[in-house]
This record gives C-alpha cells, structure tokens and sequence, in this order.
C-alpha cells in the first residue's frame, strides 16, 4: 500500500468518520472506498476497477467472490454455522481428512482455527508441552503473526514499545542470495557457513531448553525470499540435533499458490507440524495446525490446551472443502506454476528495460520486484521509488502489496489469484511496467 497519513485522505464524510472513529492498526488506509470485489479485481464506489494482485490480504487464492464459495456460505450458514466447541460436524471431521490426504502420510492429526496467527500460537504451545521446553528460533525478517507467541517469533516488525516478548525467542540470518552476507570466493551466498555460525550463537545463547524452530518456507513479507534448496533439509538436520521440532509456517506458500500444494515439497522435507491460514479459507478466517499422531498423543497426555471460541467452526470447516475440491477439480497448482512462470517472464522483461529494478524472485504465483538503486555495485534498496510506483500503479488501477517497513519499502509483493487468467496477468505486467517508466522519469 501506498504509504499515506491519515492527512492524505480524500475529504468527504466518509473520510472525516474514518479519521475520527478507526483505530490505526499498521498499513495506511489505501484512500479508496471500496463497493464490491469480483474475481481478480476490487470495485470503488465512484466506478473504478482495481485489479488485485494481493488476493485481498494474500488470502482470496481463488479470487473474490467465487461462485462455489458463496454457494457454499449460503447453503451452510443456512443449515449449521457456529457450535460448541467440544461439537464436532461433518465439515470439520471431512476437512481434517482431505488435508491430511495432500500431505505426507506422518502429517495426519489437524486443528481447525481462525487465523495465522492463531495456528501459529498453537503450534508455539504444542512444540514447548510436547518437548518440556521453551526456547523459539525464528528467522530475524520473519513474519508469524501479533499474538503472544506468534508475535515473538516476528522480526520484520512490531518489536518496540510493547515490552518483553515470550522468554526464549532468538532470530537467525535470513538466507538472502540477492544480498548474502556470508559469501564464496566467487561472491554468491555461503548459506552452509551462515546457517552454522547463526547455530552456534544459537548454542551459546540457549539455557539448554530449544523448543521449536519456527520459520516461513519463503519469507513473504519479509520480501519475497527463498532460501535455497538445501537449506531447509539442513536446517531440519540442526533441528534434530538438538531434539526441537520443526514448524513451518505457510500461511501465504501453502495449497498451491507456489506450483506445488506445498511450497516445503521442493526442498524433501517434513515438518514436525505445519501451519495453514490465509489461502485455506480462501479470504474467509479458517487456519490449521497439521501434525504428527505421536506429536498429538505426547501433547493431549501432557494436556494440551487450545479451546477457543471459533476452534472447529462447520461454516468455514465447509469452505475449506470447497476450497480442496476446487484446486484439485480445477488442477490450481499445475495452473499456477504456468501462469507463475508467465508473470516471471514478465517481470524479467520489466528489468531487462529498468536498470532501477534489481532482482526478480519467488516461486508461482507469489513473486517479487525489488528496486535498487544500483545493481552493478552492492545493491540498495529503494524505498522512495517503491512508494512512488505503488501509489502509480494503483492511481491506473493496479493494487500491490509493499512492505512499508525501513529498508523494505522497495521490495514489491505479488499474488494473483489462481484463478486470474493470462490476459489479467497481463494487464497488471503492463500497469506496473508503465509506473515504472513514469517513476523514473520523474526522477531524472
């Protein structure tokens, strides 16, 4: 979003009501007002058509409104919506067992919830009963949520001002090849040499009670970066070592927005307990924590604790399903791999004719743009012009998300629905590819 004060807003009594009434809770308010969504785009009120490439909050992976989820919204919310939580229905015992039927055979046990951060913070209190310990390890441009737990385990933002965090919380190095900080001879990133360095301070920092390490398999707002393969398979190795568990947390990666149902499939892995949000309730709130049945026992003998208001929820239990039935009847991974690789191509040529854009990365339908000021040399990244072509693209009717944090307000973030067709794609490489040039000749 572009970055705007409150002071920047459109006059009018809507906008007088937002300043006086709403709480400012982080991004600033993007000075539209917005009247409907449909498919891959948003609609204003005063007749513009904004198409989306954040999938409303990285969520909507089948873009807005679809029509198999609203009917699935109307005929639920008309027969069974909210329980008990100690009820069970059908939608939640149904949804449990397809998730675990896309995963690998050990991951088999599922807890239905609301929110990332939610299954995060379940999965934080699970890992420290199961092992008796406490200690969390997550990566330091990390992204997990504003709860407790999950809140600790987040670095990009939100650290100051708050007090103390959980106990026991470490951040590592982020795996950056564009910008490596531990390097071979010939100046790409020795991610081996980082990752054992960042354990042995882990090692000295540590009371002996390592819990968990709790990481994104591509840190999303943290800007679009991929470890490379091999690292995570090592990391799970350094894990083992010291008898933590591995979470992985893929909240924006998970149910095929990477090409694949999982993004962790690439590297060989199995996470000790995966966490789900966003993409499963496709813009509705419904989350998971998805573990082993022996991590479960251990936990419900030690008596593990999450009930919550909204935990096993049969409305959005049966969007889940529906969301299941259509990335796999509508083969939504092998669709976002194409049109993944359409949208790379594209921003590969947006590169090739702006020396400002410095790297392309990502993986499907999850890309990103980052501007540097100078590629040839150490690349800095470009906050300024970020903004400025954030706030073009959506003045000509695109919507992306920037991450408006120091030192990351030049990194863009994309995510078009699965759903989107070639032609949208299109469209948005043409809106940002023209941003870019008038960002750049208003620079000169």
């Amino acid at each position: 979003m572009a970055d705007l004060t409150t002071t920047d807003l459109p006059a009018g009594p809507f906008w007088r009501s937002v300043e006086r009434h709403l709480v400012r809770y982080g991004a600033a308010f993007t000075p539209e007002i917005i009247e409907a969504a449909s498919g891959s785009f948003v609609h204003t009120t005063d007749g513009r058509r904004i198409l989306d490439f954040t999938s409303g909050q990285m969520s909507a992976i089948l873009g807005h409104c679809h029509p198999r989820i609203v009917e699935t919204v109307q005929r639920q919310i008309a027969s069974l919506d909210h329980l008990y939580s100690g009820m069970l229905s059908r939608p939640v015992v149904d949804l449990a067992e397809r998730l675990a039927r896309t995963l690998p055979d050990a991951l088999e046990k599922v807890l239905l919830l609301t929110t990332g951060a939610e299954s995060n913070e379940a999965a934080v209190r699970m890992a420290k009963l199961v092992t008796g310990r406490y200690e969390i390890v997550s990566f330091a441009r990390s992204w997990h949520g504003m709860t407790q737990a999950a809140a600790s385990a987040t670095y990009s933002a939100g650290r100051k001002g708050y007090g103390p965090g959980a106990p026991g919380n470490f951040a590592i190095p982020v795996p950056n090849p564009y910008r490596p900080d531990f390097t071979h001879p010939d100046g790409t990133l020795d991610w081996r040499r980082q990752l054992d360095l960042a354990f042995d301070l882990i090692d000295a920092q540590s009371t002996g009670s390592l819990a968990a390490c709790l990481v994104e398999p591509i840190l999303s707002s943290g800007g679009i970066i991929e470890p490379p393969l091999g690292y995570f398979a090592a990391l799970q190795e350094k894990c083992r070592e010291r008898g933590m568990l591995l979470i992985l947390d893929e909240a924006q990666t998970g149910l095929c927005r990477t090409g694949t149902w999982y993004a962790f499939e690439r590297d060989g892995v199995v996470p000790d307990i995966l966490t789900l949000s966003k993409t499963l309730g496709a813009g509705l709130p419904l989350a998971a924590v998805v573990t082993t049945a022996a991590i479960e026992q251990e936990a419900y003998e030690r008596g593990f604790l999450f009930f919550t208001t909204h935990v096993a929820d049969p409305l959005v239990a049966e969007v889940g399903n529906t969301v299941i039935d259509v990335l796999s009847t509508d083969k939504l991974d092998e669709r976002a791999a194409s049109l993944g690789a359409y949208l790379r191509k594209g921003l590969l040529d947006i590169a090739q004719r702006h020396p400002v854009v410095g790297d392309i990365r990502g993986r499907g339908l999850l890309a990103g743009l980052e501007f540097a000021a100078d590629r040839a040399t150490t690349p800095r990244q470009d906050d300024a012009l970020g903004a400025h072509v954030t706030r073009r693209c959506l003045e000509l009717g695109l919507h992306m998300n920037i991450v408006q944090l120091p030192g990351m307000g030049g990194i863009l973030r994309m995510a078009p629905p699965l759903t989107a067709s070639r032609s949208e794609i299109s469209l948005g490489l043409e809106i940002l590819d023209q941003a870019i040039s008038e960002a750049c000749t208003a620079g000169q």
